[in-house]
């Protein structure tokens, strides 16, 4: 299991924008595969984006946010990053990024077997 701590949440006007980071520790950080889920107040805790582990090659977006969202990852610095931009009231929640060693590509938050402490991402209209 990695350790994993994000930060970079805060609150922004609607239309602006945040970048998410996603500190992994350990030295096998290429092995997971890596995904940021949202929770919304009142709601339930939602797929955001997916990488691939090594080269992150393969990525995945809710519709939601498909456009104005991007996952990248730095295996050199155990990170991976949201960039999100046009955010919107809809995006406020509290972000968390979860991690999976291997090659599966499931969306399931049940299948990441590491999680992180969240960080609240609020958007004001």
């Amino acid at each position: 299991q990695v350790q994993l701590v994000e930060s970079g949440g805060g609150l922004v006007q609607a239309g602006g924008s945040l970048r998410l980071s996603c500190a992994a520790s350990g030295r096998t950080f290429s092995s997971y595969a890596m995904g940021w889920f949202r929770r919304a107040p009142g709601k339930e805790r939602e797929f955001v984006t997916f990488i691939s582990w090594n080269g992150g090659g393969n990525t995945y977006y809710a519709d939601s946010v498909k456009g104005r969202f991007t996952i990248s990852r730095d295996n050199a610095k155990n990170t991976v990053y949201l960039q999100m931009t046009n955010l919107k009231p809809d995006d406020t929640a509290v972000y968390y990024c979860a991690a999976r060693w291997g090659p599966s590509m499931s969306l399931r938050p049940d299948d990441f077997g590491s999680w992180g402490q969240g960080t609240q991402v609020t958007v004001s209209s």
